[in-house]
């Protein structure tokens, strides 16, 4: 196999896999927040918005 080939199969099949492993890792690693922080970040959108109106 010539080092061209190899070079273009290493992009075109290694690049959507390694971004396939990053998206998951991403995911994994999300994190949820905590009832008290829902509360606080709902709290702070409405005063937001009732600042607007």
């Amino acid at each position: 196999m010539e080092p061209t080939n190899f070079l273009w199969l290493l992009v075109v099949a290694g690049g959507p896999f390694l971004l396939a492993v990053l998206f998951g890792y991403a995911l994994l690693r999300r994190r949820r927040l905590s009832r008290a922080e829902r509360v606080a970040r709902d709290r702070g959108t409405r005063d937001v918005f009732d600042e607007r109106t």
